[in-house]
């Protein structure tokens, strides 16, 4: 069950004189299970990192230095060369920024002006009590039958960010979505990637063939059948190295006859799409073990004392 008394920020959302309360939840998790540890090579155990201060390192760079309190350690900007002005955490706590407690919306946009270069992290709106409900709902279905995003400002995490509100799209939740958004200049310019690209026209008949594989090809997006293939390859990697057998290794791709003329392979994959080729893989499972490796078997390190030794399947 979903937490749903932890807010990421809660706040007041302000449409000229119309303001009703919210609360912000992370829309996104990490669902990788697959975690590195940095790990000794020569013994196994695992590294660990501590703070320390730049002189005794600089002074006895050969010896372990003593490790600073995390109660120590405040923030500190460097206005001079190696000269830093101390920033306490209450001191940015009280820093009069009217976002941090509420997204005073300053314009409407169409949806599609929304540039997905722009959109950098979700978040799921809700109501901040039953109160805010009428507002929120009535705000929310204005939003969705116009097809436009609220933008307005929002602080957290350090620092001040664009912020666009949209209706989602499932009516019967009723929820609406946040966006953080990144600024003009957090951006590179285009320009200086795309400049050399030379330009060439483009033939009509390419153009119907590209066109027509798109139509062949295209169907509704479903998110649900998007899987993360190297943490599955990872995990394999992993489960073969305990087992001590065989490391899968990647197959060579079957190389096509080459095409050369862009016409000829337009209407191939047209013809691909059309008769429902599909060239099917080998599992990776079936690859076999180099001779070096079916001879030891696959070495493991042990974690123990700064030992040296090595255990072998």
């Amino acid at each position: 069950m979903i937490d749903m008394a932890r807010p990421y920020w809660s706040g007041q959302v302000q449409i000229s004189l119309v303001s009703f309360g919210v609360k912000l939840f992370v829309a996104t998790e990490a669902k990788s299970e697959i975690r590195f540890h940095q790990i000794s090579r020569s013994t196994g155990e695992r590294v660990r990192h501590q703070k320390v201060l730049s002189s005794a390192l600089e002074d006895s760079p050969n010896e372990a230095a003593n490790p600073v309190a995390k109660d120590e350690i405040v923030k500190g900007y460097e206005y001079r060369k190696g000269e830093y002005v101390i920033i306490e955490p209450k001191e940015l706590e009280q820093l009069r920024v009217p976002s941090k407690h509420a997204i005073s919306v300053t314009q409407f946009v169409d949806m599609s002006e929304l540039s997905p270069e722009y959109l950098e992290k979700p978040y799921f709106l809700v109501p901040e009590d039953d109160v805010q409900a009428e507002a929120f709902a009535v705000v929310r279905a204005a939003l969705k039958k116009t097809k436009k995003a609220a933008l307005g400002k929002i602080a957290f995490s350090g620092r001040e960010h664009i912020f666009a509100i949209a209706a989602a799209e499932n009516d019967d939740l009723g929820g609406m979505m946040g966006y953080v958004m990144r600024y003009q200049e957090e951006l590179r310019d285009p320009a200086e990637y795309f400049k050399e690209i030379k330009k060439v026209p483009v033939n009509e008949d390419s153009l119907q063939l590209a066109m027509e594989l798109i139509a062949r090809k295209s169907s509704p997006f479903k998110a649900s059948e998007f899987k993360d293939g190297y943490e599955a390859a990872v995990r394999e990697l992993v489960e073969a190295k305990v087992k001590h057998v065989a490391v899968p290794q990647e197959e060579e791709t079957p190389r096509r006859a080459q095409v050369v003329n862009l016409m000829d392979a337009l209407r191939k994959s047209v013809g691909e799409e059309e008769s429902g080729a599909v060239v099917a893989k080998k599992p990776s499972g079936s690859v076999k073990a180099s001779k070096s490796e079916t001879k030891r078997g696959i070495s493991l390190v042990k974690a123990g004392k700064a030992s040296g030794k090595r255990r072998s399947a």
